[in-house]
Formats: C-alpha cells, structure tokens, sequence
C-alpha cells in the first residue's frame, strides 16, 4: 500500500482530485475532518482545550465554540500552536490507525488531505506529497461562490497557508487546476497511477 498527501490553497480544488482519487479506489483520510471531530468528541482533547482556552470553548449544550476559539488563537501565534499541539498529534495517531485498516482492506492507496500538510508536518507521514494549484482568479470565485465570502475575506485567508509557489516546490507532484473538470480528472488518474504503479508522473511544472 502507498501513501499520499495531497494538499493546496483554499480553492485549489484538492477536494476534487481527492473525489477522483477515490474513484480509482483510493481510500481518503480528511484531516480537516477528523481535527473537528476529535476537538468536539475525544474526551481528552476537550478537557485539554477548556485548560487552555477556558471552559467557553464549548456551549452549554456542549458543543464547540468554533467562533470563541478561532477569536482565542486568531493573530496570536503561541495560542495557535498550542491548539495545534493538542489536535496535531491526536490527527496523526488517526491517519496511523487508518493504515492499518487500510493494509487490511487492501487498500492500495490512502490518501491523508489536509489544508496545512507541510505546515503541520503531515508529510513525514506520506510516502510523497501531491500539490493541486489553480490560478489565483479562479480560486477567489470558486470560494465566494462556495462560502458566500468577500474576495478580500478569501485573500485574508491565502494569507494563512503557504505560498503556491513554496507548495509546489515541496511537493513530490503538482496538479495544475486549470483547465476543464475532464481534464483534472485525467490528471488525477495520471497521479495515482505514478503512485501505485510507478507510471509516468504528471508534469511536475
């Protein structure tokens, strides 16, 4: 079984390639997904959230106070890590787990996806990484649609990841999203097909 992060910048398109990957028969880890899960139903991870953020970080009906804590960690950098410090870790131990479902299963690729892969170390736990890039343009009317967003509101959050340029050098593939959803989905057989196989890769450029 291999392997395969796949990350990129709000807007990017990461979510589709991962549904194409799944349609070859990849199997995907969400780490956006699990981080919220884990921060609204691990015992521990609330107790270790309310000793650092206070007990208002849940609603009286026990649910987590995303707003309360985003305005907690937002701007301060130390309040951030120590957030990230206990979901990150909590994360990892799931993508560890869902290898070995995954082996069991059969699985020929899992696929660990996440917003801030690089930035929260994910790829030391993928044998190689994917980028998928778009151009800025398109990025900023896919969000607005999708959210109901300003541009500037999405501008303010590209602020938060990487750079696409730093991505793209980092990573082991790049997907470039810009053309027609045909075309991604062909790209996105091309790279699990140089991951499983070992095929030519698609262009990293």
């Amino acid at each position: 079984m291999k392997t395969l992060g796949v990350t990129g910048g709000i807007g990017s398109g990461k979510t589709t390639v991962c549904r194409f990957l799944e349609e070859q028969g990849a199997s995907v880890f969400y780490a956006d997904i699990e981080a919220k899960r884990l921060m609204q139903e691990d015992p521990a991870v609330r107790a270790e959230i309310e000793a650092a953020f206070g007990p208002e970080s849940y609603t009286a009906d026990g649910a987590l106070d995303r707003a309360y804590l985003a305005e907690q960690v937002f701007g301060d950098e130390a309040k951030l890590e120590r957030l990230n410090a206990i979901v990150h870790p909590r994360v990892f131990a799931s993508f560890e787990a869902a290898k070995e479902r995954a082996r069991g299963e059969g699985v020929a690729l899992l696929v660990h996806e996440a917003a801030l892969l690089f930035e929260a170390g994910g790829d030391a736990h993928v044998d190689a990484t994917a980028v998928v890039d778009a151009p800025e343009a398109d990025r900023i009317d896919r969000v607005t649609e999708r959210d109901d967003v300003t541009a500037d509101q999405v501008r303010a959050r590209m602020q938060h990841q990487l750079p696409p340029a730093e991505l793209r050098r980092r990573a082991d593939y790049v997907i470039d999203n810009d053309g027609s959803l045909d075309d991604l989905r062909r790209k996105t057989i091309a790279l699990y097909r140089a991951v499983v196989d070992g095929s030519e890769p698609p262009s990293h450029a």
